[in-house]
């Protein structure tokens, strides 16, 4: 029965672009429906914000941490089958933000279990700004060539942020959708869309260079970061969170590093708050108990991604915490370059991938 076949959605788009914050209002207009869903997240590293954030919001989650789904697939599908354990109708899968070659290494790899799933069409997120910022001639070229390319091979692609954005770019695909996770403007219709089985999954794959592909992805500084911050007096956590948000934005900008996307959750016994940025100098998107209560304790998530060395991302981070005038008890911080990436499984038809060798089509496995 088609009832026992649950949807695997998978939800990609540039770091930033909004993935989460989209299947959250994805789950909320399933849940109107009458239908449950769950989210498998994912990392290059661990101590993930979007997990918690799911996990705060009560949505069925699984993670797949320490590198991205096509570089631990046999991990992603084994999470796939952990989170039946909550009967799903719908799976959604938000791969990193900073990951393409999702058609060859995840999708048409999943196609093996149609028996046990659907597999949705392939969407991509485009935060209109960023958007126009990596499409134009002055944009980072390893940024601009991973952008690229997660458009290329989207079967699905949407604009987010419709509340704010009235003006959109010419980012060369035709028939781009507008949502807006926050005022639900489109959800429904991109879900009518993705789980409608009318269109096909995984229906471009790429010709990419994984040589460059790796050069882009290691031009990214990486860094997680957990602590547990002690104030005397109390405070609220919005009075802990926004010094760390300027001081970061502030020392980051005079050292000409560039924030591609800094988000963060700070949990209280009075609330929680989360803070996201997707480059210098914006004015944080907030999410939750702005009006939270002073409390002592405070339980801070953190994750970055930046352009620059990773040793120096470390270094400004930690320089920070040290100055910020409060006390800062089990400090855990992992700060790195993403390594190569190497597919477990990919599709190759042809020459269509430097690294693969061969004619005709098929799936090669590591």
């Amino acid at each position: 029965m088609e009832g026992t076949r649950p949807w695997i959605v998978m939800v990609g788009g540039f770091l930033g672009a909004g993935k989460t914050t989209l299947l959250l209002a994805a789950a909320r207009e399933l849940e109107r429906r009458g239908m449950r869903s769950a989210v498998i997240l994912n990392d290059q590293g661990d101590a993930l914000v979007d997990t918690q954030y799911a996990v705060l919001h009560h949505l069925p989650n699984g993670e797949v941490a320490g590198g991205c789904f096509c570089c631990r697939y046999s991990e992603l599908t084994s999470v796939m089958e952990k989170v039946r354990v909550h009967s799903p109708d719908v799976i959604f899968a938000e791969p990193v933000g900073s990951c393409t070659d999702i058609s060859a290494t995840i999708l048409h790899p999943l196609q093996e279990l149609i028996d046990s799933y659907r597999i949705a069409p392939f969407t991509v997120l485009v935060d209109p700004k960023r958007g126009e910022s990596l499409t134009s001639e002055s944009a980072d070229a390893n940024l601009r060539f991973l952008f690229l390319k997660q458009l290329e091979e989207a079967d699905i692609v949407c604009f987010t942020k419709a509340d704010i954005h009235q003006n959109y770019p010419e980012i060369g695909v035709g028939n781009v959708r507008r949502l807006s996770a926050k005022t639900g403007q489109g959800v429904s219709g991109w879900l009518d869309e993705v789980l409608s089985g009318r269109l096909s999954s995984g229906s471009s794959v790429l010709e990419i260079d994984y040589e460059q592909y790796a050069q882009a992805e290691a031009s990214l500084a990486w860094l997680n970061l957990e602590a547990t911050i002690l104030t005397d007096p109390p405070v609220s956590p919005a009075m802990v969170l926004g010094p760390i948000f300027d001081q970061l934005d502030a020392d980051f900008t005079t050292s000409r590093i560039s924030i591609v996307h800094l988000k963060a959750i700070i949990r209280s016994e009075s609330g929680f708050l989360k803070a996201a940025i997707c480059h210098n100098g914006q004015q944080p998107d907030v999410e939750g108990a702005l009006d939270a209560s002073p409390t002592r304790h405070h339980e801070l998530l953190l994750n970055l991604r930046a352009t620059g060395e990773a040793e120096q991302v470390r270094s400004i981070t930690e320089r920070i915490f040290n100055r910020l005038g409060m006390e800062i008890a089990d400090l855990q911080m992992n700060c790195f370059h993403p390594a190569a990436p190497e597919p477990e499984r990919r599709i190759w038809i042809g020459h269509a991938n430097r690294s693969m060798t061969g004619a005709g089509e098929g799936i090669w496995t590591k």
